[in-house]
Parts: structure tokens; sequence; C-alpha cells
């Protein structure tokens, strides 16, 4: 448990996202307000001094056009314990590198004088340009993940992870899709103020930790854009007809190609195996029946084209990371109205 406050440099740039950074910033701003209900879990020195910090002391437009004032710029910080990057909402060309050279220097010699690198999300888009995640794994928000790996091949990407703790002292953390900030700030109170305050923490703010990790968010959607056209077709047939006996087979007879040239051709083209990528579609619709009817599980997995009702259970937690009864619970919109009557 740490004994002093811990120092935290929260970046705002005008890519940034409000909900995660006010988010970040209120949990850890606010987690001496916790004492009164904590029954000892805290200390008594304020855990966490944070700041929003830019490029220069004074407003930032951040991306949804609200104004947002920081509190320092990166030249009045000489170190710092943690910074956080928090997500970022990418313009449809991407990231463009080369954006920020002050601040990607900067966060390199914090780096060096001992601080911690943490990115929310899409955050890591800035972090990765640093170099200092090369190597190493990270997550992101999954719909960033190619285009994040089309721009930094050198770091491991695992979308599907909610964080990533990484290097010799735990100083490279990430955190992936969207609200899973909360495992970040819950993981930074945890690991500076132990168990008992991060567990204060989330029932007072109502976090959550994403314990089935980030597969069941993920929807499945495989490229198009690989020029293919015997695949493209085979993929158009393939979205009304993905639950037909033998599927693949039918899919080699159609494009009139061997079957070895086939194969090699689809996954080369949407990188997944033809059973791998019916397998894909089938839960996938599996996800959207179990999401909005309340047919039953079986049935469903007999629906998408599973005739065994054990292997389709099986296979859905393989690829989602949770049994249909989990998802089910999950993603199925709550009735508030009746539970309130």
């Amino acid at each position: 448990m740490t004994e002093t406050s811990q120092h935290v440099s929260l970046i705002a740039v005008p890519d940034a996202s409000v909900s995660t950074l006010s988010g970040i910033y209120d949990v850890m701003s606010l987690s001496a307000l916790l004492k009164p209900y904590g029954a000892g879990a805290l200390p008594e020195v304020t855990p966490f001094e944070v700041e929003i910090v830019g490029r220069r002391k004074g407003p930032v437009v951040l991306a949804s056009g609200l104004v947002l004032e920081t509190h320092r710029g990166i030249d009045d910080i000489a170190a710092t314990d943690i910074v956080i990057v928090p997500s970022f909402i990418l313009s449809p060309a991407g990231w463009q590198k080369g954006r920020y050279p002050e601040l990607v220097a900067w966060l390199a010699a914090m780096h060096d004088r001992g601080a911690v690198l943490c990115s929310a999300c899409s955050g890591i888009f800035l972090l990765a340009e640093t170099g200092l995640f090369d190597g190493k794994d990270a997550t992101i928000h999954w719909t960033y993940a190619q285009t994040f790996g089309e721009t930094f091949p050198a770091v491991s990407l695992r979308p599907e992870r909610v964080l990533v703790v990484a290097g010799d002292r735990g100083q490279y953390i990430s955190s992936g899709a969207s609200t899973s900030w909360h495992d970040l700030v819950l993981y930074l109170v945890a690991r500076h103020l132990g168990p008992a305050a991060a567990q204060l923490a989330a029932k007072f703010f109502a976090l959550q930790w994403h314990r089935d990790g980030l597969a069941p968010y993920i929807i499945f959607d495989a490229p198009t854009d690989h020029g293919d056209g015997v695949v493209g077709d085979a993929q158009a047939w393939l979205a009304a007809n993905f639950s037909v006996a033998s599927p693949v087979e039918e899919m080699v007879r159609r494009s009139g190609v061997a079957e070895r040239t086939f194969k090699r051709r689809f996954t080369k083209a949407t990188g997944y195996p033809p059973i791998g990528y019916v397998q894909r579609l089938r839960v996938e619709e599996a996800k959207r029946r179990l999401e909005r009817t309340d047919a039953p599980i079986d049935e469903i997995g007999w629906q998408v084209g599973y005739q065994e009702p054990a292997f389709f259970r099986r296979l859905f937690k393989r690829i989602t990371g949770v049994t249909p009864g989990v998802y089910r619970r999950k993603f199925k919109v709550p009735d508030y109205g009746d539970s309130a009557a």
C-alpha cells in the first residue's frame, strides 16, 4: 500500500473523449471522499493528486466540442508518478502519427523518471508513438484493433483482454474497450491503496470489473475489401446461408475452384479458415437471438445450424468467453418498467 500521494497526470488533447477523461478524473480525485465509508481502507493522506495536463495550460476543445481547462502544461511538469491517456475519438482517416511530438517526448521522459504509463482504450495510440510498447502486449477497443495493428505492428495487440499490465515493474498498462476504464482505475486503486479500497470505490461509484473479458462485446465484422471476387461471392452467399448443412463444402462447390485452393484463398482474404468463419457467423446470429428473443438456448443453437446442443454451447463459450445463458443475462435489455411495478 502506498504511504504517500501519487501524482497523476491525466492527458487532455483535442482527440480525447470527455466521458472517459472526466470519469477517470472523478474517481481518482474524489477517492478521499470515501473515507467516512472506508473503515480504515484508505490512508490519511490524499491518495491521488490528479491534474488534467495538456500541451500547455488553458482551454482544450475535446472531440465532442466541449471545452476543458487544463491545470498545467507539460513544460511545467518535471516528474509524475502515473500518466493516463484517456480514450480518443479517431477520425475516419485513423490515427495520424506525429501530431503531438512534444507530448510523445514528454511521455518518454516521464517514463525515464519512473512514471507508469497508462492508456484507456484508444489512448494507446499516443503511448505507442513512444516506442516503449514495442514487443509488449497491449489492449484497445476492438473497433480500432485493425487500424492500430497497421499503424504499430510491433505492439502485440489483445483486444479481447480488459486490462494488460506489462513491463518488469508493471509500468505499461492498457485497458480495452470503452468503460473498461473502470478496470483501469480499480486496478490502480488496488495497486496503491489495497484491495479493500478498490472494493469500496467499486461500490461507491457503481463501477464494474469486466471479469469475463471483452470477447462478449466484440461484434464479428469480417473484411470484405480484400479484392478476391471468388471469396467475396462466397461471403455474400454465406451471409444468407450459414445455417445450411455442410456450408463449407457448398461454398467450394459453388466457387468452381479446387478445395485446397479455395480454402487457402478464403483464409488469406478474410483472416479465418472457412469453418472458423462459418462458426463466427453462426455465433453472431445466436448472440442476436439471445439478445432479442426469449427462445430457448438449444432451439437457438438449432436455428443457427447446430443439431447437438452441447457442441453449440461449448463453441459459443470458446468464441465469446461466456455461456449462452450468461450472455443473455448480460446483454438482453431489462424491462425496468416491469420490475418497478
